[in-house]
């Protein structure tokens, strides 16, 4: 929440960690999900947004303002529950799962970069 976007931005990575432990749990091999049909405006703004990290971390070391860092997990955390809302990420449509399980992989990845750029943890379970 706005009174504690640490936790805020933890429990976002939290949340996807939730989601792949469920597929791992399920036996969902996403390795070969055809990324190309993640069309909708959520999915397609998750991935804008996840596609603006390396730029940032450039911006930060040129201009020792560590703060943009903050600003952006907030902001992907924000993307990423609106996606998750929005977004059945599991569901009965075996193609569009995997799809959305990639989707989901990369935005745990750029959160745990990001939140370890800044010195926090990305916390598997809250």
């Amino acid at each position: 929440s706005a009174d504690n976007p640490v936790y805020y931005v933890q429990y976002a990575h939290a949340r996807i960690a939730s989601i792949l432990r469920l597929a791992q749990e399920r036996g969902i091999d996403y390795r070969d999900g055809d990324v190309s049909l993640v069309t909708t405006e959520p999915e397609l703004i998750l991935i804008r947004k996840l596609l603006l990290l390396p730029e940032l971390v450039e911006t930060v070391a040129r201009s020792l303002e560590p703060h943009h860092l903050t600003y952006y997990a907030q902001d992907l955390a924000t993307v990423f529950h609106s996606f998750y809302k929005e977004c059945r990420v599991i569901s009965q449509d075996e193609a569009l799962t995997k799809a959305r399980l990639k989707l989901v992989e990369a935005a745990r990845i750029v959160l745990a970069k990001t939140l370890y750029l800044m010195g926090m943890t990305a916390p598997e379970k809250m």
